[in-house]
């Protein structure tokens, strides 16, 4: 079978999850922490970086972004891409907005650990932040789903993101900023792979910075 390497609090990974659910594919879930010692990324992802999704003959794909565009050519069915192509480029810009949107509160994160922090550099990963939300909302509108009425990877990547600043980051107020983005993650939230990945912060034990 299948495994998936997963962190509980991750959004790349819930991303990887949450299509493996729609798409009613069957995997094992490990869940790891892979900033400690005991993490097992480094056998099958030479970044060792999460999520890694690992197949019987012990090969593996890693990077959420691969791994989705891995998981649709290789299980096409249930569509999670438009067959249109400008559908398909523009799910590829918001998945980009919306991991980037992680990548820099994980930089925040990071440097919220250290004991000289840097404000400048707080204050330029939050104008990322604030600029990725604004383009998520005018995205959605007022719509169930980001592209065609459908959902697929735009809404994945959307949906996960917003669930990892509720868990991570509650102080962060693009509820209030962008009510009709809420409702939107809001409607997300009750699809049944939304329910069985919501994310949990860990404790991690070694040093990380």
């Amino acid at each position: 079978m299948i495994q998936l390497i997963s962190a509980t609090p991750s959004p790349y990974a819930r991303k990887v999850r949450i299509v493996l659910a729609e798409k009613k594919i069957p995997f094992e879930l490990v869940t790891e922490v892979p900033w400690d010692q005991t993490t097992k990324t480094p056998l099958h992802n030479p970044l060792e970086k999460l999520p890694i999704l690992i197949f019987e003959d012990g090969s593996s794909v890693y990077e959420s972004h691969y791994i989705l565009e891995y998981i649709e050519a290789k299980y096409p069915q249930t569509p999670m891409l438009s067959a249109d192509i400008d559908e398909r480029l523009f799910a590829k810009q918001v998945e980009v907005v919306a991991d980037g949107i992680c990548d820099s509160l994980v930089l925040l994160f990071f440097e919220k650990q250290r004991e000289s922090q840097s404000q400048e550099w707080k204050d330029r990963q939050m104008r990322k932040v604030d600029g990725g939300f604004k383009a998520l909302a005018e995205w959605v509108g007022d719509k169930e789903f980001i592209i065609g009425n459908t959902f697929g990877h735009a809404d994945v990547a959307a949906g996960s993101v917003c669930g990892y600043v509720d868990v991570r980051w509650p102080e962060y107020p693009w509820r209030s900023r962008y009510p009709s983005l809420a409702k939107y993650a809001d409607g997300l939230n009750e699809r049944q792979s939304f329910q069985d990945t919501v994310p949990v912060a860990q404790k991690i034990q070694d040093k990380i910075v």
